[in-house]
């Protein structure tokens, strides 16, 4: 293997390392959201497990990712209709 092949399998490992990162720090995000500050947490953990994800929809995706995205997006719902009573 050269250099060039090397270079390009690191950087594709740090990568699926970076979005994994990213995708339990939003479920974490999303978890701590349902019980405080979940009006920031919430989108906070949407825009993190979005970022996880690829930025898009196809193909096999994290699990925790995912998770990330629809906590995330629950909490800001409940967040939001708790704010308005």
């Amino acid at each position: 293997m050269d250099n060039t092949t090397q270079g390009g399998a690191m950087a594709e490992k740090t990568a699926k390392t970076e979005k994994s990162t990213l995708g339990i720090v939003g479920l974490i995000s999303a978890v701590i959201g349902f019980w405080a500050l979940g009006i920031v947490l919430g989108p906070v953990a949407v825009v993190l497990g979005w970022l996880a994800m690829g930025r898009g929809w196809r193909g096999s995706k994290p699990i925790t990712a995912v998770g990330a995205v629809l906590l995330g997006a629950l909490d800001t719902v409940v967040s939001v209709l708790y704010a308005m009573q």
